[in-house]
Order: structure tokens, then sequence, then C-alpha cells
């Protein structure tokens, strides 16, 4: 019979998170200070890297798998601009049946091995008609629209507070790095706020006019639940999502996953030089 926690007592850290981080501690000589998550057709985002080793998800412990067309499933480890970095190539998604707690185990897995910065990147589809199919645009606040939050349940005291606080979760010096950096590059981008939804259904005209109605600039089915579990464990976080489609509710096209990953894939290379210089300014 398994026992529930005393009230008040303080959670001890999961097997499974100690083991994931074991057997990756096991497999590296580096101490990564920065964490990246690749989405929907932007793992070429690690080809820049100097990688150290690759790490299947199936063969570390309780970590999951990728079940989503587009997601290489690996664990890249190595440098980039210079700076230890351990980066997902393809992530995980409440639609493929996996728990919030499942989605964020990988943000854990990163701030146990003691990465500071998680930066995050995602297909999304664009809601703001300013914005055009293949625009960058870096996250400045989200709308968590899932239903669900990794930290619901026990609190993991050893990793962050029972009540993160949220105002401030895209770490603003981090945004204001990314626009000049881009700035810098000749790289145009947007900004703006990142609507997560559950998925894997394609939003309604009617349910895009409503996110468009509650302040969203672009919608997706990840990114909000790593982000919560990094703000959770006090990591600086930002996120720039390539621009794969529009949805514009009075005139909307159908969309298929191999358009989204051929978009993704173009607009991977200079979303790549730009995550490369971002990630040499760190700190600095």
């Amino acid at each position: 019979m398994e026992h529930k926690p005393l009230i008040g007592s303080r959670p001890r850290m999961p097997d499974s998170l100690v083991a994931a981080v074991e057997y990756i501690r096991s497999r590296i000589s580096l101490h990564p200070e920065i964490g990246m998550i690749t989405g929907t057709g932007l793992s070429s985002l690690t080809d820049r890297m100097d990688i150290e080793c690759r790490v299947f998800y199936g063969d570390i412990p309780h970590f999951p798998t990728s079940t989503t067309q587009g997601h290489s499933g690996t664990l890249a480890i190595g440098k980039l601009s210079g700076r230890a970095t351990i980066a997902l190539e393809g992530r995980f998604h409440l639609y493929e049946g996996y728990t919030p707690q499942q989605v964020a185990f990988p943000v854990r897995v990163f701030a146990m091995l003691g990465v500071k910065y998680l930066l995050i990147s995602s297909a999304a589809g664009g809601l703001n008609p300013q914005f055009e199919t293949g625009d960058l645009m870096i996250v400045t606040d989200h709308i968590n629209l899932t239903g669900s939050n990794p930290l619901t349940g026990p609190n993991l005291e050893s990793l962050g507070p029972r009540f993160p606080d949220m105002a401030a979760a895209y770490t603003p010096e981090l945004v204001t790095l990314a626009r000049r950096t881009a700035l810098e590059l000749r790289i145009p981008v947007r900004q703006g706020v990142y609507a997560g939804v559950m998925g894997p259904s394609l939003e309604t005209p009617a349910e895009t006019r409503f996110l468009r109605l509650i302040g969203a600039d672009a919608v997706g089915m990840s990114t909000v639940s790593e982000a919560i579990a990094a703000v959770h464990c006090g990591m600086q976080l930002m996120a720039i999502v390539v621009i794969t489609n529009m949805n514009l509710p009075d005139c909307m096209r159908e969309t298929s996953i191999e358009t989204v990953i051929a978009m993704a894939g173009e607009s991977g290379k200079p979303l790549s030089g730009l995550w490369e210089k971002i990630i040499g300014n760190l700190g600095k």
C-alpha cells in the first residue's frame, strides 16, 4: 500500500529523477550550464554544437520517449559558442498521453545537472495578423490553456517553492538580449504572447478568434509546462518560436504536420545562428 506524505512533510527527490541524472552524469564529462529544448522540425538547431555525445531517450532511466513526427528523440551534450550545453532533440507533449510532470521531467533533470539557463524553441501558429509565416517570435509571456500544471501534487522543495511567481517568467534581460542580438545579426524578429493548448487537433476559427481576443499572438501545443517547471527550478528562461502557419479566423487554411515541419526546417537556419550568438553573450 502506498503511503501518502504527512501534511507538512518534505517530499524527497523521486528515485526516477535521481536515476536519470546519475545515468546522464555517467555518460558525460561536461557540466552543462545551458539547456535547450528543440521542437517540431527544429532538431537542426544542434548542428552547430561541438558534440561530446548523444544519448537516446530510451536509454535514460524513466525518461519519456518522443512519439511525434519531427522529433528525433536524442539528448545532445557538447559545447555551443564555447558554453557547455545539453539539448533535447525533440520534446514531449500532453497530447501524446504524457502527464505534465512527465513533460517537465527533462527540465528537472537539467536543473539537477546544474543548468542555469533554459532556452526553448518550438513551432507555433500565428494569431497576430501582422505576423507572417516563417517569422521568429520571442516569447514575452504565456497563457496556459492546457488545463494542467506540472507543479500539481507534492512540491519538490529542493527544486523550488510551492507557489513560484510568474510575473516575469520569461527573463526580461534575456528578452532584451535576444532582441539586441537579432538586430546585430539583421534577423527580423517579432515578440508576443504564446498560448499553450492541449492539442492534438488544430484550432477552429472560433477558437482562433477567442485566442486572439484574450491577447495571444501565437498558439502551440508545448512550451508552457516546461516554462513553468523552469521558473519553479529558478532557471533563467527564454523562448523563441517559429511561426509555421497563420491562423486567421476569417480565412483559415488547412495545415498539415508536413507543412509545419518544412517551414520549421527553413526557419531553423536563421534561428540556429541567433541562438548561437545569444548563448555566446549569456551572462555578459
